[in-house]
C-alpha cells in the first residue's frame, strides 16, 4: 500500500461550528471599527457578526477550495469597503477578506486538527488554539505601541493622533513633510547652492544627532566587542580563577540602574576634565561610557557561543606548534564569529538607544538621536519625533533580523539544528 493510504483525514466539523467562529470574528471587527460608547458600538458589532456568518455560510458551499474562497472574499470585502468608505479602505479590507475566505475552508474541512494527534479531544483542540491566541494577543499588545508610530509619522497635520482623513485612508491626509523636516530643521541656508550638503550635515539638528549616534555607536561597539570577546574567552577557560565573581562584576552594568552608572561616570570624567567637553575629550568620554554599557552583551553572547566550542581543536592547534594568538585567529575566531557579531550588534543598539549617560556627559554639540528626541518632547512637540522614531524602529528590525540569522548560522555550525 502507498503511504497516502495511511494519511490521517480529519473529520469535517458541523456547519454551525464554522459559522459561529466567523461570526465571532465579525463581532470583534465590528466592535473594533465602531466609535462611541458601548451601547452605540454593539449594533455595529452585531451587524459585523451577521455579515461574517452569511459570508461563511456562502463560502462553505464552494467545497475545499481555499484559493478560490480567498479571492472571492477579497473581491467582496474590496467592493464593500470601496462603496461604504473609500477605495484605499477597500484595499485594506480585501486583505481581511482573503484571510477570512481561506480560514472558512480551513475550518470547514477540518484541517485545523492536522497539527494535533487524532485522539485529541475537543477540549484539547480548544486549548491548543486558545493558548496560541493568547500568545498572539500578548505579542499584539507589545508591538502595537511601536507599529502605531509608523502611520502617524506620515500625518499631514501637526498632530499626534489620527485625523479623519487618515482613518478614511485619504491619500491627501498623508505626507512626507516630517521626514523632510529631519533634513531641513536647523539648516543655516536651505536655499544656498554652494556648500548646501556641508551646511545641512553640520547644522541640522536631527542630522547632527544622527551623525553623532552612528559615530559614538560604531566606535563604542569596536571597543566593547574587543574587550567583551577577550573577557568571554578568558571566562570560558576552566583555569580561570574566580570566574563567577568576575562574570558578575563584568555584567553588572546590565543590572545597576543607568542613573547610578551615569552619575559615577560623570564624577570620574569630570575629575579628569572630560565631561561636558565639546571636543575630542568629550567624545572619548561618551565612547568609553557606551562601551561600558555594551560590553556585558558581548560577553554574554560570546560566552554562549563558546559553551559549545570543542576545546580539542585548540589543543590540536597547540600540538601543531601554533601559538595562542594564531590559534585564536585561525581556530576560535572563525567558529565564534556569529556570536561576536551578535554581541556587537547588541552593543551598537545599546549605544544607539542610550540617553541617560548622554544627558550627564554630553555637551550641547554632542547630542545623539535619543537626546534630541528627549529635548524635542521637552521643548517643542513636533511630529518630526515620530518620523525619527519610525527610522529607529526600521533600523532595530534590520539589526535584530541580522542577529537572528547569525544565531541560526551559529546553531548550524555547532550542529544544534539541521542545515
Amino acid at each position: 500500500m502507498s503511504q497516502n493510504q495511511y494519511r490521517y483525514i480529519p473529520p469535517q466539523p458541523p456547519l454551525p461550528f464554522t459559522i459561529g467562529i466567523l461570526a465571532g470574528f465579525g463581532f470583534l471587527i465590528g466592535l473594533a471599527t465602531a466609535q462611541g460608547n458601548i451601547a452605540s458600538m454593539l449594533p455595529y458589532a452585531a451587524v459585523g457578526a451577521v455579515l461574517f456568518a452569511v459570508f461563511a455560510a456562502a463560502i462553505t458551499q464552494l467545497g475545499d477550495k481555499p484559493l478560490v474562497a480567498g479571492l472571492i472574499g477579497a473581491v467582496v470585502f474590496l467592493a464593500a469597503g470601496a462603496t461604504l468608505v473609500s477605495f484605499p479602505y477597500g484595499v485594506l479590507l480585501a486583505i481581511v477578506g482573503y484571510v477570512m475566505g481561506r480560514m472558512v475552508c480551513w475550518l470547514h474541512s477540518g484541517r485545523y486538527r492536522l497539527n494535533l494527534p487524532p485522539y485529541a479531544t475537543a477540549r484539547q483542540v480548544l486549548w491548543f488554539y486558545t493558548f496560541r491566541t493568547i500568545c498572539g494577543l500578548i505579542f499584539l499588545f507589545l508591538i502595537t505601541p511601536i507599529i502605531i508610530l509608523i502611520p502617524l509619522s506620515f500625518n499631514q497635520q501637526p498632530y499626534f493622533s489620527f485625523t479623519e482623513g487618515m482613518l478614511a485612508l485619504d491619500p491627501e491626509a498623508y505626507s512626507l513633510r516630517w521626514y523632510r523636516d529631519i533634513l531641513e530643521n536647523g539648516m543655516a541656508d536651505p536655499t544656498a547652492t554652494t556648500g548646501w550638503w556641508s551646511d545641512m550635515w553640520n547644522n541640522a539638528q536631527w542630522v547632527r544627532s544622527i551623525r553623532n549616534s552612528f559615530y559614538y555607536g560604531i566606535l563604542s561597539t569596536l571597543v566593547a566587542t574587543s574587550i567583551g570577546t577577550l573577557a568571554a574567552i578568558g571566562l570560558s577557560s576552566s583555569d580561570m580563577p574566580w570566574r563567577r565573581p568576575v562574570m558578575a562584576l563584568l555584567i553588572s552594568p546590565m543590572i545597576v540602574p543607568l542613573v547610578i552608572i551615569g552619575s559615577g561616570l560623570f564624577f570620574f570624567f569630570s575629575q579628569v576634565g572630560w565631561a561636558k567637553q565639546g571636543d575630542f575629550r568629550g567624545d572619548l568620554a561618551i565612547i568609553l561610557a557606551h562601551a561600558v554599557l555594551g560590553t556585558p552583551y558581548v560577553i554574554i553572547t560570546v560566552t554562549a557561543t563558546l559553551s559549545g566550542f570543542d576545546r580539542s581543536l585548540t589543543r590540536a592547534s597547540a600540538n601543531m606548534g601554533a601559538g595562542p594568538v594564531r590559534t585564536f585567529f585561525k581556530i576560535q575566531m572563525p567558529l565564534i564569529t556569529p556570536g561576536v557579531i551578535s554581541g556587537a550588534l547588541f552593543a551598537f543598539i545599546t549605544s544607539f538607544d542610550e540617553v541617560v549617560v548622554v544627558l550627564q556627559l554630553a555637551d550641547v554639540r554632542q547630542r545623539t538621536i535619543p537626546r534630541q528626541m528627549f529635548s524635542g518632547i521637552k521643548e517643542q512637540i513636533s511630529p518630526t519625533i515620530l518620523a525619527v522614531a519610525t527610522i529607529l524602529v526600521i533600523i532595530s528590525i534590520l539589526l535584530l533580523t541580522v542577529v537572528e540569522l547569525l544565531r541560526r548560522r551559529s546553531e548550524r555550525m555547532r550542529g544544534l539544528s539541521p542545515a
